[in-house]
């Protein structure tokens, strides 16, 4: 199969999705009104509701979104062939991520820019916002512990990438001073810096001194270093360590001064590494030597595929997203199809190229076959095969493949650390929400709500035991990650389907997909929680997964009861949006 001739389809079939579909949501289903005063300018107060130019806005909400779960999760899922994963990510995109993030912005523009958790108060009630706000603490709890995981094992693995991820930290500060202090441009700030960035990632691949190799520094993988902990594991825990103090700092401090500016580099990272890799695939056009489907998997795809490809294909963290920061700064109620769908079909992109840099990276089918044997081995390899095919494809344009490897691992530590600093953010918000529903003022007090937030993250990662050894908790969590996220993407379709009820609209444009998504999700859970993590099947007992899995399950349920309830009622249409 020609790689070009699969992202050639794939692309063209994202365009005609936002050209026509997302149309047809706009105009005939959300009813987009120009006139509409959004939040942004009716509370603007200059630190969270701020009108902003829809293409700034697009950049700070794809790159909020587009963290290493649409790279993971495609890479991982390839296992059971190309063709499954490209499905699913394809019409997942056009007609599931694209309606969820460009609904959950809709509704929340709608409603004075509250987040999907509040709004399940005011559709479904009280008692559905406080089980609602519990599953999406537990999810980005676990955002926490998975994208810590990954940027540790990354800087481990990749130490010249180190530099240059520690020089975007005050560059960052230098834009947000630039911009908020002196009224300055941001553009040129930050192509300044991403130039930076790439000179210093360059200088790292090429002069070894200016590696932070701290495996090296400790002796090697071999060495005892301290706590029974060889380099490799001693290495670990140092960067779980700088990671946690470090969100700490970034995720207290106002967002203009680092957070903002650095999503402002990494969107452009992330549309310059886009070009560069599809461009590479157009040059070159390697073959995919993958299998389209795989006879001989030991786990079935149904349902395990669609919760392995969350990311990429739809997402419940971008509803949070959407419904937190995007919905406070929306200039025009117009250009939330612009923000939000388009914003869905650019992570499916990067998930479409996900699928062709690790399925064009093997030699022959059986080399991919010798590396992809197990859904295993396809869990522990995925992310690094990603960088070394997208490695390769950046070689298409006269990029050595050396310094391309240490640049898209820059990218995606860039992109994990991103959605790290705002799932930390997004948890201090709902400690402190949850502190006010249950009278516990202690927990409104953002340092205390933070410390509560790093310590329980570093924690999920650093304690459980597993197939990886010390710091096993990120690489056990990923299948309940992604089963929570579609979970989470599933309850907010069916609270943007109660919404368009009242409004007396078609809802089936997101009952439909909410439908599926809810089916192949608490299937897979259930079979999870049940069969495998009880211990009660085959598969080895496993505390951790059990406990969060059966409370997710049982929190989800339970919302999901609630909502059908009121979906069924027969009444007629009611307008929320005078509250907006």
């Amino acid at each position: 199969m020609s790689s070009l001739l699969l992202a050639a389809i794939g692309i063209g079939i994202f365009l005609l999705g936002y050209r026509y579909y997302s149309r047809f949501i706009a105009d005939r289903i959300f009813r987009l009104d120009p006139n509409f005063v959004t939040p942004a300018h009716k509370y603007k107060d200059g630190v969270d509701f701020v009108p902003t130019n829809k293409f700034v806005l697009w950049g700070h909400h794809y790159s909020s979104v587009a963290g290493a779960a649409p790279i993971i999760g495609p890479a991982i899922a390839v296992y059971w062939g190309w063709l499954p994963a490209v499905i699913w990510v394809v019409v997942g995109t056009v007609f599931a991520a694209g309606v969820h993030d460009f609904g959950t912005l809709v509704l929340s523009v709608r409603n004075k820019g509250q987040s999907v958790g509040t709004l399940a108060d005011k559709l479904i009630g009280k008692r559905a916002k406080v089980l609602f706000l519990f599953i999406i603490l537990i999810l980005v709890l676990m955002v926490n512990a998975v994208f810590a995981w990954a940027i540790a094992n990354l800087f481990v693995n990749f130490p010249a990438t180190i530099l240059s991820i520690f020089i975007q930290i005050p560059l960052a500060v230098w834009i947000g001073y630039s911009v908020y202090k002196r009224k300055g441009n941001m553009l040129i700030p930050s192509i300044i810096a991403l130039a930076v960035m790439y000179g210093s990632a360059i200088l790292a691949t090429k002069v070894p001194a200016l590696q932070v190799d701290l495996v090296k520094w400790f002796g090697g993988e071999e060495t005892t270093v301290m706590f029974g902990l060889n380099g490799v594991s001693m290495a670990f825990f140092v960067w779980i360590i700088v990671l946690m103090v470090y969100v700490y700092i970034a995720s207290t401090l106002p967002v203009w001064k680092l957070l903002q500016p650095r999503d402002y580099i990494n969107s452009h990272q992330l549309v310059l590494g886009l070009v560069i890799l599809y461009l590479g695939v157009l040059f070159m056009n390697p073959e995919i030597t993958a299998p389209a489907t795989n006879p001989n998997a030991d786990i079935s795809m149904f349902p395990l595929l669609f919760i392995t490809i969350a990311c990429g294909a739809i997402s419940g963290f971008h509803g949070l997203v959407s419904s937190g920061t995007s919905s406070k700064q929306l200039n025009n109620e117009t250009e939330a199809r612009f923000v939000g769908y388009l914003g869905a079909v650019g992570e499916g992109m990067l998930a479409l190229l996900a699928i062709i840099a690790v399925t064009t990276l093997f030699a022959t089918g059986a080399d991919f076959s010798a590396a992809y044997s197990s859904f295993a081995a396809a869990s522990s390899g995925g992310l690094g095969n990603f960088i070394l095919g997208a490695g390769q494809l950046a070689t298409g344009v006269l990029i050595p493949a050396d310094i391309a490897s240490t640049i898209v691992a820059v990218i995606v530590i860039s992109f994990a650390a991103t959605s790290l600093d705002t799932s930390v953010r997004l948890m201090r918000y709902i400690i402190a929400e949850l502190g006010s529903e249950y009278n516990l003022p202690v927990l409104t007090k953002a340092h205390v709500a933070t410390t509560i937030a790093v310590v329980t993250s570093a924690a999920l990662v650093l304690l459980p035991q597993g197939p990886k050894g010390f710091g096993s908790g990120g690489y056990l969590l990923w299948p309940l990650f992604g089963t929570s996220n579609q979970l989470l993407a599933g309850i907010s379709l069916l609270l943007i389907s109660i919404w368009l009820k009242n409004q007396g609209r078609n809802f089936m444009p997101t009952f439909i997909p909410m439908v599926f998504l809810l089916f192949m999700t608490i299937w897979a859970m259930g079979k999870q929680v049940i069969f495998e993590w009880s211990g009660i099947g085959t598969v080895d007992t496993s505390i951790l997964l059990f406990i969060f899995g059966a409370a997710i399950l049982g929190f989800a349920i339970w919302v999901i009861i609630e909502a059908l309830a009121v979906l069924s009622k027969k009444q007629g249409p009611t307008d929320i949006n005078k509250s907006a």
